[in-house]
């Protein structure tokens, strides 16, 4: 949160997608005490959230709808792009403050050949274990273009993650 306090700069609502049990929406609303804050996951787990009083928990599939709100926050994915087309339905234009906000590993060679390494590495995990993968940059802007985005910005690399904000 220290890192990238100005990332939520003027939003009045966010919905942390796959947000679990909401630890980081609650640290979010703890600093950002205006922030409207919406968690988004499985009904299986949001039935074993713990009960808070600033964020609002809701059971969902995410292919299918996402709670309206002015920035979605996405942190892992599978099916980026299905998902991503659903979070430009959730958020308004642009010009209304409109984004999604992704935190996710960005692929690097320039960050040193250890956490390159390391990066390649886990990637190989997650195409074994699950569909998706770890992304370069090139990569990422060919997803946010097939799902309908005019635009992106880097706005924090934190190590080997990467805070984007993606524009409809």
């Amino acid at each position: 949160m220290r890192e990238c306090h100005d990332l939520f700069k003027g939003l009045e609502s966010l919905t942390d997608y796959c947000g679990g049990d909401g630890t980081m929406a609650r640290a979010i609303a703890k600093a950002h005490p205006h922030l409207k804050c919406n968690v988004l996951d499985l009904p299986k787990v949001i039935d074993k959230a713990p009960a808070h009083d600033v964020i609002n928990f809701v059971g969902g599939d995410m292919f299918h709808t996402i709670p309206p709100a002015q920035a979605v926050m996405l942190k892992d994915d599978e099916d980026c792009v299905k998902i991503l087309a659903q979070c430009k339905k959730a958020i308004p234009s642009r010009e209304e403050g409109g984004k999604v906000i992704i935190i996710e590993v960005l692929v690097n060679p320039s960050l040193g050949p250890i956490i390159y390494e390391s990066q390649v590495l886990f990637d190989v995990v997650m195409m074994t274990v699950t569909k998706g993968g770890q992304r370069d940059e090139n990569s990422w802007a060919e997803i946010f273009k097939k799902a309908g985005f005019s635009d992106y910005k880097i706005v924090k690399k934190l190590g080997a993650r990467a805070v984007f904000e993606v524009y409809p």
